[in-house]
């Protein structure tokens, strides 16, 4: 007997938009607190790329395993990646480096840092807060 399959649902713009308020609204402490910039200063290759898995396996979950919510349902950005979960992704990421660059943190917290140091700090600082700004996003995805 054939499994009924549910039609693939449609990303909105309205989950987007609710995204970004959960993700604007956690990431904003991290952005300005110097902790975290000085974190981000000593942090290996090593320790950046466990922050970003981090970000992507509580995105995952708190999508997909937190609710009921199949990604297999969802419509694909690309080959398997759900649209939803790629837009938690830019979100989460996204809404942390925005606030940054409107906040001015790199040039406050960095200030005399040459170039492209200044711009690999930057983005590990923007990898701590997307640990953050992931649940604020995925929350409000998933409650609204």
């Amino acid at each position: 007997m054939a499994r009924f399959r549910r039609p693939k649902t449609n990303f909105r713009l309205a989950d987007s938009a609710q995204q970004i308020v959960g993700g604007f609204l956690l990431a904003g402490p991290f952005v300005v607190t110097e902790e975290v910039w000085v974190l981000a200063t000593d942090m290996t290759l090593v320790q950046s790329l466990v922050t970003a898995g981090m970000v992507f396996a509580i995105g995952y979950a708190a999508l997909y395993k937190a609710v009921d919510r199949d990604p297999d349902d969802e419509s694909d950005i690309a080959v398997g990646i759900p649209t939803r979960f790629a837009s938690l992704m830019v979100v989460s990421y996204g809404s942390v480096l925005v606030l940054a660059l409107a906040f001015g943190a790199p040039d406050t917290f960095l200030e005399g840092v040459p170039w492209p140091e200044n711009a690999l700090i930057t983005a590990r600082a923007v990898g701590v807060g997307a640990v953050f700004s992931v649940v604020g996003a995925a929350t409000a995805d998933s409650v609204f």
